[in-house]
Order: structure tokens, then C-alpha cells, then sequence
């Protein structure tokens, strides 16, 4: 077959002019670092942080305007690899982070930012001391304490609870603070606390804790831990014939998504959350949707965190004057400049947000409970 010259050189030219543009937009594009645990057995964080914000940068550039460009990395949940991950996503041209997705490699990663002069909003790590000490670490999602406080003050004013238990695990700081703050505005609100046990990373039999429970007479029992021990109690509390009201945090995001796990143990669990899947307004019906096209799945908090960051993000560099040309320091500058002005608030999936130089989120906490499988929001 043969082909006209001029054919063959306008076709040419056109695919030069075309990946001339391609690069032109990769490198004008605001470049975002996701990083989080996309493998290991805190995946199930990971990964829904790193589809929601593609689903938010899909929005985005689906606008047009300033185009978003996501360089992640996985970090395992390991400190010392989410700051290799950290230095990768610089190497590839990041001027911010969204992330890190869990604490103790955020804390790692954070202190390391803070002397590079990176920009980070955390969509899910939520010790205080993700932030502390840090001017350049801000958080999506609520504190430790927040949730402690607002979880006592929900389950009092929706009369879940008469007589409370708390099962917390002593080891991990995330558990730990928020079972404090609980314990105190538990008291502030007048709960009666009748037992209270702890376990450690390494427990897998939790029959004395669940038992003592059920002793207390406790008719709720509060988890202010993550879903892989959340699943070994319900599943305890199953062989012991005891059916109180659970009550867990956002920790407990991902239960039903637990490969193996039977979705009837969670029946009627409670969650403090700020999302719920099921909600009808337009924006969130987009989001699911097309997070379940992506991954098969329905999206759970911390996919919208991401979300959410990735639009603060974008936002916050729109109305600084940030765009894919500034370098990450100048960028850190004025991301903080934006995030503690006076009229600097966003919208998003997960609540009205606004933040103090400490870098803590304000917003409204809600809670979702589960009913056949699935997240619902809480009427009584």
C-alpha cells in the first residue's frame, strides 16, 4: 500500500503537535503526591484514599482549567518506607502531599516535610501528633480526641447506651486517645462506664474482654479500634450469645470489605463517621457511582477524605495562585497562608470544613449504621 507524502507528514506533525500538548499539560499540571499503604494489611485504607482522589482529579480535569496530575506511592503502612515513598513523589515533581493515609508513618513523613517545607493534609491520619510541632501538616479527618468527645456526646444524645463498655486496644496511640477523651466527656455527659478492657497488636482471643462485658450488664460497647480486632469481638460476642449495641469510629471503616468476614456480625454496628454512601445528594451519587466503577466497591470514609483532600488541595492552589510551575516550598507557604485565612472553607463529601493554625478540621460528625450489609445513615 502506498501513501501520499503530504499525508504521511501531516499525520506526523500532527502526533508531534499532539504530544508536544500532552507534555506541555503534564508539566503545567498541579502535581499531587498520594501516599499510603496500597498492599499489606492496611490496604484497605490505602487503596480507597488513592481512588478517591482519582475520582476527584477526574472531576477536575474533566472541567478543565488547571489539570491535576496524582503521583502515588505505596508506603505499606511503614514509616521508613513512606519516607522513601515521600522522596520518590518529590523526585517525580510533587508540590504537595495528600497523605500520608495512617499515622505513624505520617508522623514520620511530617517531620521530614516540615524541614524540606512540603506542604501535607492527611486525609485519615488522626493522632495529634500527626500535626504537632508542624505548621505544614494539616488533617481532613477528625482528631483522636474529637472523635472521643463527639462519640460520647452522640451516644448520649441519641439514648444508644444505658451501661457503656470500651474494649480499646492500650498499644496504639490512635485507640488509646481516643478511649481518654470518651472516658472524659463520658462523665461530662453522665454515661455510666461499667467495664473497661484493653488488648494489645498481637491478641487474637478476646472472650475475657468480650465476657467482661457481658457481665457488666453492659448494653453498649464502645470500639475505638480498627475492624481487624472490631471482627474477632463480634464474632466472640457471637459465640457467647451476647448482643449489645456496638459502637466503633472511623477505624471500623472497611469491616464489610474484610475478605472472609461475615457481614451479618455487623448488623446493626454503628459508626461515628462524617460520610455515608447512601446519602441522595447529587454530588455524593456521582462519587459512589463512579468509585464503584473503578473498583467494584462501595466507597467507605476514607475514600472520601481523599476526595475531599484532593479538592482542598486544588481549591487552596487556585486561590493562592499556585499552579503546576511552583515549586513545592513556595507552594507550602502559601498553602498555609490559605488554609488558616478567615474565609478559606470548604464543601466536600465529608462535611463544611474549615481549619485553625493547628491544622485540626472542623466539621460536624455524623453516624452511619449498618443495615444488610451496608453503610446507612443514622435516623432514630
Amino acid at each position: 500500500m502506498k501513501f501520499n507524502k503530504a499525508i504521511v507528514a501531516m499525520i506526523l506533525a500532527i502526533v508531534m503537535v499532539m504530544g508536544l500538548a500532552s507534555a506541555a499539560m503534564a508539566e503545567d499540571a498541579l502535581k499531587i503526591g498520594v501516599i499510603g499503604p496500597f498492599t499489606g494489611a492496611a490496604a484497605i485504607y490505602g487503596n480507597a484514599c488513592k481512588f478517591g482522589a482519582q475520582v476527584a482529579a477526574e472531576q477536575i480535569n474533566a472541567e478543565g482549567g488547571l489539570q491535576i496530575e496524582l503521583l502515588n506511592q505505596d508506603d505499606e503502612h511503614d514509616p521508613e518506607k513512606s519516607l522513601n515513598a515521600y522522596n520518590k513523589v518529590l523526585d517525580d515533581g510533587a508540590q504537595m502531599i495528600a497523605g500520608t493515609t495512617t499515622t505513624t508513618p505520617c508522623i514520620a513523613v511530617g517531620a521530614q516535610a516540615n524541614e524540606d517545607r512540603v506542604f501535607m493534609l492527611t486525609p485519615s491520619a488522626s493522632s495529634p501528633d500527626v500535626t504537632a510541632d508542624k505548621d505544614n501538616v494539616f488533617q481532613v479527618c477528625f482528631t483522636d480526641p474529637a472523635q472521643g468527645t463527639a462519640s460520647a456526646q452522640y451516644i448520649k444524645a441519641h439514648s444508644l447506651g444505658g451501661k457503656i463498655a470500651i474494649i480499646y486496644n492500650n498499644a496504639d496511640a490512635y485507640s488509646t486517645g481516643i478511649y481518654q477523651t470518651f472516658v472524659e466527656e463520658a462523665k461530662v455527659q453522665g454515661i455510666e462506664v461499667v467495664s473497661e478492657t484493653t488488648f494489645t497488636d498481637d491478641t487474637t482471643d478476646f472472650s475475657v474482654q468480650v465476657s467482661a462485658a457481658k457481665d457488666a450488664g453492659a448494653d453498649l460497647v464502645f470500639l475505638p479500634i480498627y475492624y481487624t480486632p472490631a471482627s474477632m469481638i463480634l464474632q466472640t460476642a457471637k459465640s457467647i450469645g451476647y448482643a449489645p449495641v456496638f459502637f466503633g469510629v472511623d477505624g471500623m471503616d472497611g469491616i464489610l470489605t474484610m475478605e472472609g468476614f461475615d457481614t451479618s456480625l455487623a448488623e446493626g454496628v454503628f459508626m461515628l463517621t462524617p460520610f455515608s454512601a447512601d446519602a441522595q445528594d447529587e454530588r455524593t451519587q456521582a462519587f459512589v457511582t463512579r468509585y464503584q466503577e473503578i473498583t467494584g466497591e462501595i466507597p467507605n470514609q476514607f475514600a472520601a477524605d481523599c476526595y475531599d483532600a484532593v479538592y482542598a488541595l486544588y481549591n487552596a492552589s487556585l486561590a493562592a495562585g499556585i499552579d503546576g510551575s511552583t515549586d513545592y516550598a513556595d507552594a507550602c507557604e502559601k498553602l498555609i497562608a490559605q488554609f488558616t485565612s478567615a474565609d478559606f472553607q470548604i464543601d466536600g463529601l465529608t462535611g463544611s470544613m474549615t481549619w485553625d493554625a493547628s491544622g485540626a478540621v472542623t466539621k460536624t460528625p455524623t453516624a452511619v449504621v449498618i443495615k444488610d450489609g451496608a453503610y446507612v445513615g443514622f435516623n432514630d
